[in-house]
């Protein structure tokens, strides 16, 4: 009798969709498939469509999830959280930060085949406060009037780098009502 004994190889780390180990053959395939199909599909079928750009802000981890849960996308979306969202990747405070989200944006791209990406931005932000100063967000017109020049710039950034993709964004209370920019 001859036993047949194979090397076990390691699992692959990253997104659910991604654990099993895929070897080289299998990576290749997964980044092919996210070239060739018009979205990416999980072993259920699900279809991963967004990428949430939201707020390290622990206040807004529920809000934020019950706000994806009404809009349908609960369980099919990718995540990037950043202090300050948004601003996270475009202030110049946050220089240092901003190649990590765009590197992560384009994994994203590749391995869920998102078409957009939703950004999060929210009141008392303390990145806000951080990299444009406290008159920035003195008051509620002010604070609204630094969120949609920031989404702005962001969307306009978007639009430069990944030209396929669609923006939207808004502006989040912490008692999770949202007010979208255009």
């Amino acid at each position: 009798m001859m036993t047949l004994r194979t090397k076990a190889r390691p699992a692959v780390s990253g997104c659910a969709c991604c654990m099993p180990a895929l070897g080289r053959r299998g990576m290749f395939g997964l980044a092919a498939s996210a070239f060739l199909a018009p979205s990416a599909r999980a072993a259920d079928g699900t279809v991963y469509d967004s990428m949430l750009l939201t707020c390290i802000d622990p206040r807004l981890v529920t809000p934020v999830n019950a706000w994806m849960g009404t809009r349908g996308l609960t369980g099919r979306f990718s995540q990037f959280a950043i202090a300050g969202a948004p601003i996270g990747v475009v202030a110049p405070a946050f220089a240092a930060w901003q190649t990590a989200f765009w590197d992560n944006l384009g994994a994203s791209m590749q391995l869920h085949g998102i078409t957009r990406v939703i950004a999060a931005s929210h009141r008392d932000c303390g990145a806000a406060t951080i990299a444009y100063g406290a008159a920035s967000v003195a008051t509620r017109n002010a604070e609204t009037s630094l969120h949609q020049r920031v989404y702005s710039e962001f969307k306009a950034e978007l639009a430069r780098r990944q030209p396929t993709l669609r923006a939207e964004g808004g502006l989040m209370a912490l008692d999770g009502t949202i007010e979208m920019f255009a």
